[in-house]
C-alpha cells in the first residue's frame, strides 16, 4: 500500500511567544516538522524553507525592525522508512502475521534509524493508530493476544536459525 497522504506534509504543532496580552513579544518559537516521503531529502526541504524566510519574511521584518531575525535549532530527526517489500524481514514479519500484504505508515518510528544503522526493519505490532496520542488511548486485548504470538512465534524462528 502507498503512503497516506501520498506527498511530504509540514506541520507547525507548537507556537509560543509573549507572557501577557498588553506587552509585545521579544521572541517566538515556532516548533514545526517535515514528515517527508522516503525518496526525499530533509535537508533539502528546510533549504528551501530557510532560503524562502531569508528572501521575503526576514526582510519585511527587519523593514520595521533592523534588529529581528530567525534561529534555526534541529529538536530531532527521523529518517524514514523503504523497506523493500522483497526483503527478508518483510517475509518473516508477514509469515508471523499470517498476512499477505504490506502497507506503508504515514507516522514517525525508530524503523527508519535502524535501517539507516543497516539493520533490515519493518513496522509492525498491536494497537491501531487511530487509537494513539490522545486521551484515553488503549490498545485492544485481541491485538495483545496477536502481538504474543507474534513474538513467540519470532522466538521459536530465532531460536530455530
Amino acid at each position: 500500500g502507498e503512503l497516506d497522504p501520498p506527498y511530504t506534509t509540514v506541520h507547525t504543532g507548537v507556537i509560543n511567544g509573549g507572557e501577557i496580552l498588553n506587552i509585545v513579544p521579544k521572541a517566538c518559537r515556532f516548533d514545526f516538522e517535515f514528515r517527508h516521503l522516503p525518496a526525499e531529502d530533509p535537508d533539502a526541504l528546510l533549504a528551501e524553507l530557510q532560503g524562502f524566510v531569508e528572501r521575503s519574511v526576514l526582510p519585511e521584518m527587519q523593514a520595521v525592525s533592523a534588529e529581528t531575525g530567525f534561529d534555526w535549532r534541529e529538536l530531532s530527526l527521523m529518517p524514514a522508512l523503504d523497506t523493500d517489500e522483497d526483503a527478508e524481514v518483510v517475509q518473516l514479519a508477514k509469515a508471523l502475521t499470517g498476512a499477505n500484504a504490506t502497507g506503508k505508515v504515514s507516522f514517525g518510528t525508530e524503523g527508519g534509524l535502524f535501517q539507516q544503522a543497516g539493520i533490515p526493519a519493518v513496522v509492525c505490532g498491536p494497537g491501531n493508530i487511530a487509537q494513539a496520542h490522545k486521551p484515553d488511548e488503549y490498545i485492544a486485548l485481541d491485538q495483545i493476544a496477536r502481538c504474543t504470538a507474534f513474538m513467540e512465534g519470532l522466538i521459536d524462528h530465532v531460536s530455530a536459525g
